[in-house]
């Protein structure tokens, strides 16, 4: 029977919360002390490379607690870079650096004229580096903040193609035997717009004019179909195989080429269209079911949600660090998943690891998920950026470390800096027989 000296006796034998887990846990009731962003800096290197890379670390007033992000962009880089040093920085100094909603609409508005390009580019370094800071100072990978995970691993798709039909088979079946069940086939020798393209010197051309590669849509419309008809009869329905288009088409063509790639049961077709043209999509729907993936070039939301919204593409393809980061992504994802719409993150051979852990992060604790491009890369870039994912068998895995999971050598950085651009760094493009631009 428990008396009432019974219960002081008991009392004082109970074990006394040691006074520093005590102070851990009034501290977590009153909530973490404010985080100052005391410093930043930009970091550009070529990683040992041809890469173009802009980093941007931010320190905070907790020692030893910093975030790194990324501002990559190929094809404007000193730009970037510029406005990262000259207008975000002396802003984001004194700001508290645990409010990243706040910062993010703050810094998105400052500038007036908001979600273009390099904005958002600047956006995504400073959105990624907060919540690196976040889930270091919580002590979790950052998908934990998001949600936790909702699959082991995140499936990516390879990239193969053939200069024919046959060695695009053989190049299929070498994807496969390495474990890849997602592979990307493209067709010819000449990059995005194969299968359509007149030799130089060839065709019927303006006297004096373009005498280069020209692209034809009504040749691509007629060889790429014919092409994966070969590969399905040769690997079967087991692989499931995309492709990209890279905008090359305009309206009718766009329409009539994924009719005819219906009966192949793509998993998708990459921008078929070309943004300007995104209406067209409607007519896509009319006519066939060839799922599309759409947004490798898009920076704005009103440019892909209503697509998402009225269900007329079946996964968007932006970058993370072209929409803004992290903090749009997530939002995307979200609705993507009421409108039974799956992303695919874009990736590509110039993007950089802190942006393909980024899109981890968020494909690993989404139910949107549907598909990463991979992006493998050197070990010179593992030193430069220890905590790099890695691909195995067509997953890519993360570090599982706190934060984003990844970190930059800055020594190492330096020893590789990034040259000047020749021209100016253009994206390369096309041009048709009559020597007009044939959009990217």
């Amino acid at each position: 029977m428990l008396t009432r000296r019974n219960f002081w006796k008991t009392l004082a034998a109970a074990p006394i919360m040691p006074l520093a887990a005590a102070q851990q846990a009034e501290n977590r009731m009153r909530g973490l002390p404010p985080l100052i962003i005391k410093d930043a800096k930009v970091i550009s290197t070529s990683a040992g490379g041809r890469y173009r890379w802009v980093f941007l670390k931010l320190i905070t007033s907790e020692a030893g607690l910093y975030g790194i992000g990324t501002a990559n962009n190929a094809f404007q880089t000193q730009t970037v870079i510029t406005a990262l040093e000259k207008s975000l920085i002396p802003w984001l100094i004194g700001k508290d650096a645990n409010r990243i909603e706040d910062l993010w609409h703050s810094a998105n508005y400052r500038t007036y004229w908001r979600t273009g390009p390099i904005n958002n580019d600047v956006l995504a370094a400073m959105d990624m580096a907060l919540w690196d800071i976040k889930g270091k100072r919580a002590g979790m990978p950052v998908y934990e903040l998001l949600g936790g995970k909702t699959r082991d691993a995140v499936a990516c798709y390879d990239h193969v193609g053939g200069n024919d039909k046959e060695s695009a088979v053989d190049a299929v079946q070498k994807s496969m035997a390495t474990g890849y069940r997602h592979i990307r086939v493209q067709f010819g020798e000449n990059g995005y717009g194969g299968g359509g393209f007149i030799p130089a010197g060839q065709g019927n051309r303006p006297e004096g004019g373009y005498s280069g590669l020209a692209f034809d849509e009504e040749m691509y419309v007629h060889a790429v179909p014919e092409m994966f008809d070969y590969v399905r009869a040769k690997v079967g329905f087991a692989p499931k195989l995309l492709h990209d288009v890279h905008s090359h088409l305009s309206g009718i063509n766009a329409v009539e080429f994924c009719r005819r790639m219906q009966p192949y049961q793509m998993f998708f077709v990459e921008d078929v269209l070309a943004p300007e043209q995104i209406e067209w999509y409607k007519q896509i729907r009319q006519v066939c079911t060839t799922p599309q993936a759409v947004g490798e070039v898009f920076s704005h939301p009103f440019e892909y949600m209503p697509l998402i919204t009225n269900r007329l593409i079946d996964f968007t393809r932006c970058r993370v660090t072209a929409i803004g980061g992290i903090t749009p992504a997530r939002k995307m994802a979200s609705v993507c998943e009421a409108h039974g719409v799956r992303t695919a993150f874009q990736e590509g051979g110039e993007n950089d690891p802190v942006n393909q852990i980024a899109a981890y992060h968020v494909d690993i604790s989404s139910p949107a998920f549907g598909i990463q491009e991979e992006n493998h890369f050197p070990d010179v870039v593992r030193e430069v950026l220890p905590g790099t994912a890695e691909i195995r068998k067509g997953y890519l895995y993360g570090s599982d470390k706190p934060g984003l999971g990844i970190d930059i050598n800055e020594q190492l950085a330096a020893k590789y800096p990034i040259g000047e651009a020749r021209q100016g760094g253009p994206y390369r493009t096309d041009r048709a027989l009559d020597g007009s631009i044939v959009r990217p």
